[in-house]
């Protein structure tokens, strides 16, 4: 598989931070890019780990935060990355910054933008051995298991680690595993860097739940990824927090089943990508049971949209946002009001919450 080398001249027992870097760069750059830059000062020229997703692993961050990061100094010309012959990127040069005039604007890089593939060695070393893909289309977020060679799952299920994994996946399963199957745990091992326990106790969970599809699997596998879990102990709180949280909301609503799939979209939104806390979850929840029998997670989820865009995150900015809201419901009560008595003509009175909520129902 193909590593990361890094360059850079520099004495041994220390790391060398240009004054350049603390007077120019470092100002405008946020804290994972300037850790990143110096990390590879730390590395370059030493033994030490330096694949992405080790970088990843490292400072608890997604190899994604390290990539984008990595192109941030790139395109400031800090650094280089090199980039093979397949558009594949197997080193990083680090430049010297101390030789450029002051003030100098770093100009723009015109290359275009390619897909980056890194293996995750745990050495420096010039090996340019052709590494699995990653494509724009596929399974697993853009995660091709196609690319995987038969050459490559053959080495794969001879590992002794290996056999004895697929295995115990199998009596989880209750039958053997097919080679895309195995395909999925190549790439929870070399691509996500799964420890054997980790997916062991993922196989468990998602097999108890009553989910014996790999497709599944990986989903859980890159959430997992995402949220920095390495161990099952991890895992394990994760999932506790997790599925407590899931059957608080699904009470809240009053439902005592399982989500749906689509349900799940909406909790999964909630929770982490407006980042609400349960506290506020259940009171857009508790609304929407007042207000409606039916399409309860559609009337919380616009609930829980207007307070996101209203940058609303405690029950106290709830509390806040209700009065300013009867106060506008109040002036233009009175405005109306006073038009009535000009006009000498009565307007129609109309329900704006119910209208609302046919409004979204429809």
């Amino acid at each position: 598989m193909s590593t990361v080398t890094v360059s850079h001249g520099g004495r041994s027992g220390m790391t060398m931070v240009s004054n350049r870097f603390i007077d120019e760069y470092m100002r405008d750059a946020n804290d994972t890019q300037v850790k990143i830059y110096l990390y590879l000062l730390r590395v370059a020229g030493t033994n030490l780990p330096s694949g992405i997703s080790d970088i990843a692993d490292y400072f608890n961050h997604t190899e994604k935060d390290v990539l984008r990061a990595l192109k941030y100094w790139d395109k400031l010309h800090v650094l280089t990355l090199l980039y093979n012959d397949a558009q594949e990127l197997h080193g990083i040069r680090l430049e010297d910054l101390e030789s450029r005039p002051a003030n100098t604007v770093p100009v723009t890089d015109s290359r275009s933008s390619v897909p980056i593939t890194v293996s995750f060695s745990t050495q420096l070393a010039p090996s340019m051995d052709k590494p699995v893909q990653k494509q724009d289309s596929g399974s697993s977020e853009g995660f091709d298991k196609s690319s995987i060679t038969l050459d490559q799952l053959k080495a794969f299920k001879n590992r002794n680690e290996t056999s004895e994994l697929l295995f115990i996946i199998e009596q989880y399963l209750g039958k053997p595993i097919s080679a895309n199957d195995i395909r999925s745990i190549f790439f929870m091992t070399d691509i996500l860097h799964f420890s054997t326990d980790l997916i062991d106790y993922l196989v468990q969970y998602c097999v108890e739940r009553g989910k014996k599809d790999f497709r599944y699997m990986e989903k859980v596998a890159i959430s997992w990824s995402e949220e920095g879990i390495t161990t099952p102990k991890q895992a394990a709180s994760y999932v506790k927090k997790y599925d407590k949280n899931v059957y608080t909301i699904m009470n809240s609503l009053g439902k005592n089943a399982a989500p749906t799939a689509r349900e799940m979209e909406f909790i999964n939104r909630w929770l982490k990508e407006y980042g609400f806390s349960l506290d506020l979850i259940k009171e857009a929840c508790q609304r929407s049971v007042m207000a409606t029998d039916k399409h309860r997670f559609e009337y919380a989820d616009r609930i829980l949209q207007s307070w996101n865009q209203a940058s609303v995150r405690t029950l106290k900015d709830v509390t806040t946002a209700d009065e300013a809201f009867q106060r506008k419901k109040s002036n233009l009560a009175a405005a109306k009001t006073t038009v009535n008595a000009f006009n000498q003509f009565k307007q129609n009175q109309y329900d704006y919450d119910d209208l609302l909520q046919k409004i979204k129902v429809n």
